[in-house]
């Protein structure tokens, strides 16, 4: 090997501390004061230490430097969500990934898909990676099983549901209130049989909904109405089927509120194919790509995603740099989207 060149190695093998040293002429601890940014190494040095990690392509090993740091941090954060490809969790993710991006902070993130006992293994596993903190979208109704590492730690926020059996910081939207304007805004159109599509009722955010519809029609004097209920669960394919079933019921409502997203696109697919698009009103709650661009656009109670990710990010990030105060639930308003399929009129209803 000729002076300034590369020691040889393995090609499976990846460039070490050892090896940056060796080519650079100086000490390994010098090149860990490099890697870390100690301000007082001579900057004729810095230059040839980092000309040498170059040469290598040496990248440093974020999880031991970060056993080495007296904190004890990764700069690494934990997002669960309920399904990362679901337009609602992506848009979350990348809410908070924009905020931990500004600090230097990896967000690793996983999917539950419903399953509380897939969400103790993805906890657990993030755990054992040492992130710094988690944000979580529960999947289960007991968060006891985090007790012991909340005590160790790792700091916590839940996000969309409060957690269960555990106290910890959450940032939701108001469901309740969002079903509620939703089912009005059908009202005040003329409808008075106005069906509810949703995920499974077991879900807090679904019976804070469902909840929501049931309230308004209370308060307009109107009876409820088993039979134009379905609870389908979070499946396109699912409210297909709900969706014909009630509008080919022998008094078929005249408008359907339906409560999550994918619920809202089966639903739409349905109207479609029956051709009532035009005639059957209908809000969502969540919105969706391309629910402005159909005919008619499709009237939704939105979420303020972009809202609920960086206040949680903020709450995790105050927590982590120390904030002792009590934990709190923060609410998000919803806001109601006109765009024609909620103002589609009742038979005979004339609109103000």
């Amino acid at each position: 090997m000729t002076q300034g060149e590369p020691p040889p190695r393995s090609p499976r093998s990846r460039p070490t501390m050892r090896e940056v040293a060796a080519l650079a002429g100086v000490a390994i601890k010098t090149v860990s004061r490099v890697v870390n940014g100690v301000p007082t190494v001579d900057p004729l040095i810095v230059a040839r230490v980092r000309e040498a990690a170059d040469k290598l392509g040496y990248r440093p090993n974020l999880t031991a430097s970060s056993l080495r740091r007296g904190d004890g941090r990764t700069s690494m954060i934990g997002m669960l969500v309920e399904d990362a490809a679901n337009p609602f969790s992506a848009a979350l993710t990348r809410t908070v990934e924009n905020v931990a991006r500004e600090r230097g902070v990896l967000v690793l993130v996983g999917s539950l898909d419903e399953n509380a006992e897939r969400e103790r293994e993805l906890a657990q596993a993030l755990i054992d990676r040492r992130v710094d903190g988690l944000v979580i979208v529960p999947a289960g109704r007991d968060h006891s099983y985090l007790i012991s590492e909340q005590r160790s730690g790792t700091c916590m926020v839940f996000v969309d549901r409060e957690p269960s059996l555990l106290d910890a910081d959450a940032v939701v939207s108001d469901n309740r209130k969002g079903a509620i304007s939703a089912v009005d805004h059908l009202l005040k159109a003329g409808h008075r049989r106005i069906a509810y599509l949703g995920d499974r009722a077991s879900i807090s955010t679904a019976a804070q909904r469902f909840d929501g519809y049931r309230h308004a029609l209370e308060l307009a004097h109107i009876d409820y109405d088993d039979e134009i209920v379905r609870h389908v669960g979070a499946s396109e394919e699912a409210a297909v089927a709900a969706t014909e079933q009630v509008l080919s019921l022998p008094e078929p409502p005249t408008a359907l509120f339906t409560s999550q997203n994918l619920v809202t696109i089966g639903a739409v697919r349905a109207l479609r194919a029956l051709g009532l698009q035009d005639t059957v009103a209908h809000v969502g709650f969540d919105d969706f790509p391309l629910a402005d661009i159909l005919s008619p656009g499709i009237s939704v109670v939105a979420q303020d995603i972009e809202q609920v990710g960086s206040i949680a990010a903020e709450i995790l990030f105050a927590r982590l740099d120390g904030d002792q105060s009590p934990t709190r639930t923060v609410t998000v308003p919803t806001r109601l989207i006109e765009r024609g399929s909620g103002e589609i009129p009742a038979k005979g209803h004339r609109r103000d």
